[in-house]
């Protein structure tokens, strides 16, 4: 693997009527900016060959949006994502980065924010990275990192559809 997305799911609907929290849907922004998303990243050339995606249908509507952009890839739905903690999010990472060039995983914070957050301490990444990521990951928000062997990765940005839609 030389890229690694981990991204939160778009802004989904408060609740169902189900009331289950795995049967939340993506609320009509949500769709937008999943939408957006998949454009951006087809746009910076990060084409993925293997997702990995949590069944949660807010997760699923938000792949299904971008994968639109993204062309052919190949997705995994994985129960394991599924409000996922970072070491699990990580297993999940380090067992299928021989699969993918370039791997989005589509899950749940808190798990995708710490986990970003752990990549960024690990490379050392700037103070002003670091500080970025502590004002929270929003939905619909990608972190990316660069590969290198034994699962180092290098931080290369942070988009959120809020700051992308400000300048598209």
């Amino acid at each position: 693997m030389h890229r690694l997305i981990l991204m939160r799911h778009a802004h989904a609907e408060p609740s169902t009527p189900a009331g289950s929290d795995s049967a939340r849907p993506l609320s009509p922004s949500g769709r937008a900016e999943a939408s957006l998303m998949g454009r951006v990243l087809a746009e910076r050339g990060l084409k993925p060959d293997l997702a990995l995606v949590s069944p949660a249908t807010r997760t699923q509507q938000t792949w299904e949006l971008m994968h639109k952009a993204l062309g052919n890839v190949k997705a995994r739905n994985m129960a394991a994502l599924y409000n996922a903690s970072a070491k699990t999010l990580r297993h999940l990472v380090e067992s299928s980065e021989d699969e993918a060039g370039c791997l989005p995983v589509m899950a749940h914070n808190p798990g995708v924010h710490v986990l970003a957050t752990e990549y960024l301490r690990e490379s050392a990444a700037s103070p002003a990275a670091l500080e970025r990521l502590s004002a929270g990951f929003p939905p619909g928000a990608a972190a990316v990192f660069a590969v290198h062997g034994a699962s180092r990765c290098t931080y290369e940005g942070f988009l959120t559809p809020h700051a992308i839609g400000t300048h598209a």
